[in-house]
């Protein structure tokens, strides 16, 4: 077994190849649904994806503008002219025995994403390419046979291949979760990753700490999770070193992960682009793409994750905070037209509070959220800055907000939760309690130096209240009365 002493005389190099399927109404060369989910096996298809003779296939446009748009959203530059090429292989799920991609001229070139750690450092990442294909359909075995169900064949996706620059498990995890919220901001994919929207493919090799050459790199297939590319990195890395480290070779191959073992297993040797026997494809004719066409595609982009990070400098916000909010667009949009309406103070409160929904109830509560507009979020923080509610009460008023058309007041008022800070409405009552025998020894207590006991006094305070009391105000006028 490795030990930490052990790994620490290597280094690991990674590099992430990531399908997208695009938020497409039809398939890239077909008129078929693109949208597969809850539909019985092979009734999304046309004979295009079942490559039926004399079926041609036809590109769709609106696959251009996504893949367009996704080249903005990672700073990369949009070939005037891209082709389409055939590689072939065989597998059941591809009728066709080859796929369409785009080996030669990639739509999308170049690029960086810069993907924040929650240690406060950015890992940058290049961009080597991104290309259009199709994805092939997919297969379901159950012992000594296989289904082929071909809902999927024809999806389009982009492949955003990068380039070696990530050095950490962490690492590889964040530009996951960068890319996916950079895709998905931008309206390019639904982002689904339980549906299998994103796919990423995680290339981990290891050399010795110094080495002028990457070693031979495995390949992990098919990780549907940021957890997963995490975790199946620091597992590839642990497996690579003790190989070496007992003098065996690295095997170049593709990888499994599975979740419930936490290990990766051999699935079959990585193959190389001349395996494939690339050609162009001669019924596809070349993307051409003029400056003003590329402009009008990419034009209207919603704002992006470094927009609210920028947005949201003058909030004083912990990074896990702003990530755990930018975890869900609609969360962002919303504190950001907060910020906008009311103030800072108003937008950190409600940041606050739509950061610990996250941690709490995750995605569900954010698609409940979204259907609603800032004003109620940010009467309700206002009304705590009033200490017309107690903080309590406020979050208790935020979590039925998330599913409810009232207001924030009236809410309050059917719960019985506004705070009264009518010095005199609480005077009264402060004298009541100091005047209890009941509270004779918490008076001597405080009067002895002994700050604590106030608490017993103000929460006493809080009863005769019925919890209405503001309680700043209820310490402050017994410091008062006892002074």
């Amino acid at each position: 077994m490795a030990t930490q002493e052990m790994l620490d005389q290597y280094d690991m190099t990674i590099g992430i190849e990531c399908h997208v399927q695009l938020a497409t109404t039809s398939k890239l060369f077909s008129g078929a649904d693109n949208d597969a989910r809850e539909k019985e096996p092979n009734t999304a298809t046309s004979p295009i994806d079942f490559g039926l003779p004399g079926m041609l296939p036809v590109l769709n446009k609106e696959a251009i503008v996504l893949a367009a748009r996704a080249g903005k959203a990672l700073n990369s530059e949009i070939a005037h002219v891209s082709r389409f090429d055939r590689k072939h292989y065989f597998y059941p799920d591809l009728p066709k025995g080859y796929q369409i991609s785009q080996m030669y001229q990639p739509i999308i070139i170049g690029g960086h994403v810069d993907a924040p750690l929650l240690d406060g450092d950015t890992v940058t990442v290049r961009i080597h390419h991104a290309h259009l294909e199709e994805d092939a359909g997919k297969l379901t075995h159950h012992g000594t046979y296989s289904l082929v169900d071909l809902n999927r064949a024809g999806t389009p996706l982009i492949e955003i291949v990068s380039e070696p620059d990530i050095h950490s498990a962490a690492g590889a995890k964040a530009y996951a979760t960068e890319l996916h919220r950079l895709m998905t901001y931008a309206g390019v994919t639904l982002g689904n990753l339980y549906h299998g929207n994103m796919r990423f493919d995680v290339n981990l090799s290891v050399a010795k700490k110094g080495a002028t050459e990457l070693g031979t790199r495995a390949e992990v297939k098919n990780l549907n999770s940021f957890r997963s590319v995490e975790k199946a990195a620091e597992y590839e890395f642990i497996r690579q070193v003790e190989l070496l480290e007992k003098g065996e070779a690295i095997v170049q191959e593709t990888r499994g992960w599975s979740d419930a073992t936490g290990k990766t297993t051999s699935q079959r040797s990585k193959e190389d682009a001349q395996d494939y026997r690339y050609m162009p494809d001669a019924d596809i004719p070349p993307v051409v793409l003029s400056d003003e066409d590329i402009a009008a595609m990419q034009a209207g982009l919603p704002a992006l994750p470094a927009t609210y990070r920028e947005a949201w400098s003058s909030l004083g916000l912990d990074r896990s905070v702003i990530e755990s909010l930018l975890s869900t667009q609609s969360y962002a949009v919303l504190i950001s037209e907060i910020q906008q309406s009311f103030n800072d103070d108003v937008a950190r409160r409600v940041a606050h509070w739509f950061s610990s929904a996250v941690a709490q109830t995750g995605e569900e509560v954010a698609i409940i959220a979204s259907n609603f507009a800032p004003e109620g979020y940010g009467e309700l923080a206002e009304m705590v800055e009033k200490n017309e509610l107690s903080s309590t009460a406020a979050k208790e008023i935020f979590q039925e907000l998330l599913t409810s058309t009232d207001t924030p007041r009236s809410i309050a008022e059917k719960k019985n939760l506004l705070q009264v800070s009518d010095e005199s409405a609480i005077l009264s009552i402060v004298q009541e309690v100091l005047n209890d025998p009941a509270s004779a020894q918490s008076v001597a207590d405080i009067k002895a130096g002994q700050e604590k006991a106030i608490g017993f006094l103000v929460g006493q305070v809080m009863k005769k209240s019925q919890g209405k009391a503001n309680p700043a105000l209820a310490q402050k006028l017994i410091r008062q009365e006892l002074a």
